[in-house]
Formats: C-alpha cells, sequence, structure tokens
C-alpha cells in the first residue's frame, strides 16, 4: 500500500521496462507496440491506485481486537458491533496505515536513487519525481484528515471543545500529525472497552445480574445535584439497569449539611420503599453522601429500612484538603462560601449551607462525627477507594492532588486519601494500568471516559452483583 503514491514513477520504470522488451524483440520497428502497450498499462495502474485509494478511504481494513481486559472480539461479533465504533475503528486503521507509510517515505526515495542515481535525474524524470512528492504529500494528507474526522465524528469520550479544537488543528497541513497519537490512543481505549461490554453483555444475556432484592438508592457527593439531563452517575445507572437493577437517586442538596441532606434522603427512601412495596433499600454513596447515609443510619434511627451501604472515595476520616483550606482566615471562607449558597440556590437548593457542609468534611468534624454516630449492626457496610497516580492525573483536580501531595497525603484520589475512605468490610483500591490513575470524579464516571486498566462500568456492575449474590 505504501508504494502506491508513487504512481508517477511506477510509471516512468514500466515504461523502461515495455521500451527494453519491445526493441529487443522487434527494434525500431517496436515504437508502435510500445505507445500502445504503455498506454493500456498507464490506464490500468491509474484504475488500480484509485481504486485501492477509495478502498483506503471507505473501507479500511485490519484485524479487530479488544485488548483492554484481554478479550477479543470474533468476526460475526464485530458485525453486531454499532456503526459507530466500526467507524471510529476505521478512522483509527486509516491513521495507523499513513503513520507507517509516511516513516517508509524516505527509504523508497532512497531506493528509488538507488536505482536512478541523481545523475540521471534529467527533465524527463525530474517532473515525474516533483509530481509525485507532491502526490504522496496530499495521498496521506487527505487519509488522514479522513481518519481524523471519522475519530472525532464518533468518539464519545472527546468531549466537545475537543472535538472542534482537533478538527480545526487538523486541517492544518503538516501540523495535523500532533494530535495523532492521542486521537488514536483515545479511539483505541473507548474501542477496546466497548467491545469487552459488548462481549459481556453477549454473555449476560438475560441474567440479570444485578436484579438485587432491595431497589439501590444512589447519593451523590458535595457540590452536585441530581440533575435530569446530566447525570451525576455517568453512564453507570443506564448499566445496572440493563442488567435487572432498580435504581433511585437521592435528590439530597448539592450544598446541604449532613442533617439536612439525611432528611431529604430519608423522605427519599420512604417514597422508594411505598413505590416498590418493599422494606429496604441499598445505599450506594460517593464522596459526602456516604456521611449523610452513615447518619441517616444512626442518627435518623433508619437501619431497619437499609439493608447495605456502600461508601465510594468517602471521606470517612476527613479530608486533608478541608484541613488545608479551613486554614483560610474565616472572614474570605465566609465569602466564598456566600458565593456558592447564591449560586446553588438558583439551582434549586432549598438550604444551601456551604461554610457548615465544607466544614464537616474535617479530620475533626470527622473524628467526633464518628465516635457519636456508630455503624448499626443491622446493616452491611463496605467501602472502596481509588488514587491518583501523579499530581498532573486529572487536570480537574491537580491543584487540591498537588495541595494534598505537599501535606504528605501522597495515596489520594485528588480529594480523599485512600486510608480516609477505608470503612466497614474494605473492599479493594481501584486503581488503572495506566500511568494516570483513577480521581475522585473518575469512580463516578464523571467524564465519560474509559482508562486502560479499569472500567468503572463493570465496577458497579459488580458491586452490585456481589450485593444480589449476598442477598441484598
Amino acid at each position: 500500500m505504501i508504494f502506491l503514491p508513487h504512481i508517477y514513477l511506477l510509471m516512468k520504470w514500466k515504461h523502461d521496462l515495455i521500451f527494453d522488451f519491445f526493441f529487443h524483440l522487434y527494434g525500431s520497428a517496436s515504437y508502435q507496440y510500445i505507445h500502445i502497450v504503455n498506454t493500456l498499462t498507464s490506464i490500468l495502474l491509474l484504475c488500480l491506485y484509485f481504486g485501492v485509494l477509495c478502498l483506503l478511504h471507505f473501507m479500511p481494513s485490519g484485524k479487530n481486537k479488544s485488548s483492554l481486559l484481554g478479550t477479543h472480539s470474533n468476526a460475526s461479533g464485530r458485525e453486531a458491533l454499532p456503526p459507530r465504533l466500526k467507524i471510529m475503528d476505521g478512522g483509527r486503521k486509516i491513521i495507523k496505515l499513513c503513520f507507517w507509510g509516511i516513516l517508509a517515505q524516505p527509504f523508497l526515495y532512497l531506493f528509488r536513487l538507488y536505482l536512478y542515481p541523481l545523475s540521471h535525474i534529467s527533465g524527463n524524470l525530474l517532473w515525474p519525481l516533483l509530481i509525485d512528492g507532491l502526490l504522496t504529500f496530499l495521498f496521506f494528507y487527505y487519509l488522514i484528515l479522513n481518519g481524523s474526522i471519522r475519530i472525532l465524528s464518533t468518539c464519545r469520550s472527546l468531549g466537545v471543545w475537543k472535538r472542534v479544537l482537533f478538527f480545526c488543528w487538523v486541517l492544518i497541513p503538516v501540523l495535523h500529525l500532533l494530535p495523532l497519537k492521542y486521537l488514536c490512543r483515545k479511539a483505541k481505549i473507548e474501542y477496546d472497552a466497548e467491545c469487552c461490554r459488548f462481549e459481556n453483555q453477549k454473555q449476560r444475556d438475560g441474567a440479570m445480574l444485578c436484579a438485587s432484592r432491595y431497589p439501590i438508592v444512589m447519593l451523590h457527593g458535595i457540590g452536585f445535584r441530581d440533575l435530569q439531563y446530566f447525570n451525576y452517575w455517568g453512564r453507570i445507572p443506564k448499566e445496572l439497569v440493563r442488567n435487572g437493577a432498580i435504581v433511585y437517586y437521592g435528590h439530597q442538596e448539592a450544598w446541604g449539611t449532613i442533617e439536612n441532606n439525611a432528611q431529604i434522603i430519608k423522605e427519599t427512601i420512604q417514597k422508594v420503599l411505598d413505590k416498590n412495596h418493599c422494606d429496604k433499600v441499598n445505599i450506594i454513596a460517593h464522596s459526602k453522601g456516604g456521611l449523610d447515609a452513615r447518619y441517616l443510619i444512626s442518627g435518623l434511627h433508619m437501619e431497619d429500612q437499609v439493608a447495605s451501604l456502600t461508601t465510594i472515595s468517602t471521606p470517612h476520616r476527613g479530608s486533608e484538603l478541608l484541613n488545608i483550606l479551613n486554614k483560610l482566615p474565616d472572614g474570605i471562607y465566609r465569602l466564598v462560601s456566600s458565593l456558592f449558597d447564591f449560586t446553588y440556590r438558583r439551582m434549586g437548593d432549598q438550604h444551601p449551607d456551604c461554610y457548615h457542609a465544607s466544614k464537616q468534611l474535617s479530620s475533626g468534624f470527622c473524628q467526633d462525627f464518628n465516635e457519636k454516630y456508630p455503624d448499626s449492626p443491622k446493616v452491611y457496610y463496605q467501602s472502596y477507594a481509588s488514587i491518583v497516580k501523579h499530581t498532573l492525573g486529572d487536570n480537574l483536580l491537580s491543584i487540591p492532588n498537588l495541595l494534598m501531595f505537599l501535606a504528605g497525603a501522597s495515596k489520594n484520589d485528588g480529594l480523599v486519601t485512600a486510608e480516609s475512605a477505608k470503612w466497614g468490610n474494605f473492599k479493594k483500591t481501584f486503581i488503572s494500568t495506566g500511568r494516570r490513575g483513577i480521581s475522585h470524579g473518575d469512580m463516578i464516571d464523571l467524564k465519560r471516559e474509559d482508562y486502560k486498566g479499569f472500567d468503572v462500568i463493570e465496577a458497579y456492575v459488580e458491586i452490585v452483583s456481589e450485593l444480589k449474590a449476598m442477598g441484598f
């Protein structure tokens, strides 16, 4: 494939071969044959060239496999994949082909100079050589543009702003080569993850792994609300429901205190119990939602209505970041808090209290909280944590992560240390095989992205399926 851009040089070599062949057979009388054969073979080469060019543009080929989690998709499985994934993977293959083609160009021209030294490049060959260079550039440019557009239009993990930025970037010749590695890596990770999920769905067809005995109530953390058009939990609830789970949300306030939020959750759970004609629920809580749930159980005496509590990245022993922020002058802290209250009151919070809600995440408060509200023996408690491997692992949490690192809390997810997240039956610490690690936001699929060696959607399916197996 990489020889195809050199169609003009191929024609020159072809002409020399045809001339030598017929001249030796027929001598000077062969010129009419040479002209006819040369014209016909030129037409055939051009048809072959443009045929293969169209094939590469519209039907990129190659083996298809999913290597993220060590599984492979067969041919029949790929045929059933959504067209979006096929287009995205095709774009990646086109760019990969261009990459190897570009690397091969110096060797092709060296081979050309070996056959025809510089002393032989006269006027009759110089123009074909220049045209060949231009054709090669255009060939790879439009192939790369094709592959980039395929990825940008189908890769969901890129987001709107990245799509616009990279699209403008790939329109610039030469500079368009810079973002290719990033685009291909994003496409490969998403394709591999989706293939794995597709295979899992086929194997689980009708298995209802997440059809737990009790409904699931999911509680968000601080600073967020359960919005209709932006799910705090990303793609997770949809997959749980697909596998048989009944999912509800706590609808507590973004900046409500633990006490106030727990009262709201209590009312929500009562509605869930009445609607489903059951006597208990399973709670899955992220970040501060875990403290809200613990107060709900022990402070509001809801232990008979809660079967299990699963906390994810909850600062049970406080957040080192809040310990740092508490050192700010109280006047400045209250001013910033009032601005948050003003904003979130217009977003739906009835009683926002950023000042006290954030103070409740300090180590001192959590220590008193843990002593005052011990766990109920009637409820099963389990917890999970995650770790970001370096300070720039998650750009949204790079500054908090750096502050915590400087304070000596190296093993954290950007907001909460792994040690603070441990409570009850501690199950595991999530961490990817890549250099990035798993952040506080990654545990709720905040960016809707897939990471090498970690599938957050599958992690929650595993959590709920284990609860089901335990009788919850």
